[in-house]
């Protein structure tokens, strides 16, 4: 790794340390991290994100010297962590701290340092007019905070004045799609979650991540008709863990003409049984603590 990029990257990982140790007890040095607050730092990171970085990938990266840079959609990751929009703009605000020392050039090497900066921005303006961006995402279940892997979900590119784009995620639950253009937009579609249109653009989008919310009603229609208990049983398991005991949960009424309380397992139950009520249910707000939902307002179209 070049000493500008490892200075930098050392810079991004105090500023992951500063986030954080703002709300968490740990080591101030990141490399002293041990089990316990390494779980906790990849709590922290979904709940801030949505995103993960493996224990495996904390040792390589962060207790170890690497050789080179992560991939771009880590430092991404990493990057709006730390409170930026992405690596780039992580990269933008901290360039005046970039500049290495060097010894006093000869007159020759100033001219030969001048022709090598003149190139590169002849090559760079020769790229912006004919590059094209590549982008890719990964589905995952905005309940569990895993990819959604079991069946491909449809994807449809969205460019204006052009017919539309059908697409399947692969095996890993991701797509791929290259263009010319910085803005891409696309319809996600899942028999078994909520359909949504996602807006991205290129530079805060290499390799990121598209939660999906669950189609109760339709993953409890499965389960009934299909006499899955065991499946149905398992969901609910799910359920019980992702919230909160003491969570505060309520249905608000059209018009604001008031607000009906529920315990979690009155909830629980009402997502586990497939009525006209749970094919109308909307969610308006959740609030996550410690990897559990603590508040959540819904209401029924």
């Amino acid at each position: 790794m070049d000493p500008a990029n490892k200075k930098l990257f050392e810079l991004l990982k105090q500023a992951v340390s500063d986030t954080f140790l703002k709300e968490n007890h740990a080591p101030i040095a990141i490399g002293d991290w041990k089990g316990e607050e390494i779980e906790r730092f990849q709590e922290d990171m979904f709940q801030r994100t949505r995103g993960r970085v493996s224990e495996k990938w904390f040792y390589t990266y962060f207790k170890n010297e690497a050789e080179k840079l992560p991939r771009i959609d880590m430092l991404n990751l990493l990057s709006e962590y730390a409170g930026f929009d992405n690596w780039h703009t992580f990269r933008s605000k901290h360039g005046d701290l970039l500049v290495i020392e060097e010894k006093p050039m000869s007159k020759k090497s100033k001219y030969l340092w001048l022709l090598l900066a003149v190139v590169p921005v002849l090559i760079a303006m020769y790229f912006l007019l004919n590059s094209e961006n590549s982008f890719r995402f990964c589905m995952i279940d905005e309940d569990r905070g895993e990819p959604i892997t079991q069946i491909p979900v449809d994807i449809k590119i969205l460019s204006e004045g052009q017919s539309p784009i059908y697409l399947k995620t692969d095996s890993s639950g991701c797509f791929e799609y290259i263009s010319k253009e910085e803005i891409i937009r696309f319809v996600v579609q899942s028999p078994y979650h909520k359909t949504d249109t996602i807006t991205r653009h290129i530079d805060a989008n290499i390799n990121a991540t598209v939660p999906l919310a669950t189609d109760d009603y339709a993953l409890m229609l499965r389960y009934y008709s299909n006499g899955n208990l065991g499946e149905l049983k398992k969901r609910k398991q799910q359920l019980n863990t992702l919230i909160a005991d003491d969570a505060q949960i309520y249905q608000v009424f059209p018009s604001q003409s008031g607000i009906e309380l529920y315990s979690k397992e009155e909830f629980i139950n009402k997502l586990t049984v497939p009525t006209s009520s749970l094919k109308n249910i909307n969610i308006l707000d959740k609030r996550y603590e410690d990897g559990k939902i603590v508040k959540l307002k819904f209401s029924i179209q």
